[in-house]
């Protein structure tokens, strides 16, 4: 049980980009079949948190991006940037 806590608290203190190298890395490690079962299931759960991990990143980054939009009155509002929507109408 502590050893799952100080795992979970390392992967919160790395960065986007670290995380994301490391997660390569393991994914590498895996293709190539060289570890044994247990070396093997013990980095898998290490790339599951750190996928966890990044798309919580990217969900706050992305809840973080807004749009300027100039209003009728000539003000301007922010909104969420829609990216979904603007990949339809280029498709």
């Amino acid at each position: 049980m502590q050893r799952i806590k100080s795992e979970k608290r390392v992967v919160k203190e790395k960065s986007f980009e670290k995380a994301l190298k490391r997660l390569e890395e393991i994914v590498h490690q895996l293709e190539e079949g060289e570890l044994s079962l247990e070396e093997s299931l013990k980095i898998f759960q290490e790339g599951v948190n750190l996928s966890k991990f990044l798309t919580q990143k990217l969900a706050k980054a992305e809840a973080k991006v807004q749009k300027l939009i100039k209003t009728q009155q000539g003000s301007y509002k922010t909104e969420p940037l829609d990216l979904e929507k603007k990949e339809e109408k280029s498709v």
